[in-house]
């Protein structure tokens, strides 16, 4: 157990953080009081999200509509459980940011909370009507709810590069595995989000075959042609794996010095980004992820 120095106001207090790893119901619910009270505003943004996903899951079994080959809800449980995921983690990562940094950290919270709030009610009116959010111009209505979550989005992206810049400039708590974990992780996560920047200037996620066709279960990336999806999924969720990963090192490897452990999740991170790459290479050569 470690603990954090956070500001609250102009006071400041010291919280007791558990390791990333939970083995109990106990031990979530003390990670999630944790999490609230080290950033509130992303805890609340999770909550929504969870309740969203709770929501979506529901409202399948009675509603037979579908959208680009998938149950018209699936995409907004999918998008409510991501965000719930990023939310949750961003929360905890900046947590670690010593003192002067979390008035910067309140402030991209409040940014990253109203973001996603914006991207995930856009899918939910969109589901609802019945039509795809996502790459959708068929009416001037469909265009400016998908020029707002690209507004948005971006606005997002832009704030996780303050976040890299703030984890720079002002050293997270933590094991140099980890560290560098967040750091890294927050570079491969800006990557992901490049490669949904790809999406939109093609205007689809599918390559060489229209969006909709043969695909996952659940997922729905496609399995006749490429699809940007996976790399971009893999891209995103390196905000968990790397710094989970430097954790991992730390611990399993207490007797290494911080040029070892850095070493360590560098080369880690080298292997993670040929992933995304290979995947992206992928797809741009219209291959599928799995073919059936």
């Amino acid at each position: 157990m470690k603990t954090l120095l956070f500001a609250s106001g102009n006071s400041a207090s010291f919280v007791p953080r558990r390791p990333l790893l939970l083995s109990s119901g106990q031990d979530l619910r003390e990670w999630l009081v944790i999490l609230h009270r080290c950033n509130p505003v992303l805890s609340w943004a999770g909550w929504l999200s969870a309740g969203l996903a709770l929501l979506a899951l529901a409202l399948v079994p009675f509603d037979e509509r579908v959208v680009t080959g998938l149950n018209v809800w699936f995409k907004p449980l999918k998008f409510s459980l991501s965000n719930l995921i990023y939310l949750w983690t961003l929360g905890w990562l900046l947590a670690d940011l010593p003192a002067p940094a979390q008035r910067a950290v309140r402030l991209i919270s409040w940014g990253v909370a109203i973001s996603m709030t914006v991207e995930i009610a856009a899918i939910f009116l969109q589901a609802a009507r019945g039509t795809t959010s996502h790459f959708n111009n068929s009416s001037v209505f469909d265009a400016l709810v998908f020029a707002a979550m690209g507004l948005f989005i971006a606005i997002n992206t832009l704030l996780l590069v303050w976040a890299l810049y703030l984890m720079l400039r002002h050293r997270p708590f933590g094991s140099a595995g980890y560290v560098w974990g967040m750091r890294l992780g927050l570079l491969l996560f800006l990557l992901g989000s490049a490669i949904g920047g790809a999406m939109i200037g093609q205007n689809a996620h599918t390559v060489g075959a229209p969006d909709g066709g043969a695909g996952l279960p659940v997922l729905g990336w496609s399995t006749r042609a490429g699809d940007l999806r996976a790399a971009h999924f893999l891209g995103l969720h390196a905000l968990q794996a790397l710094p989970l990963a430097g954790w991992l090192l730390a611990r399993a490897m207490p007797s290494w010095k911080t040029g070892a452990q850095t070493a360590g999740i560098f080369a880690f991170a080298a292997l993670y980004a040929g992933g995304v790459a290979l995947l992206y290479w992928r797809a741009l050569s219209g291959l599928p992820l799995l073919s059936q």
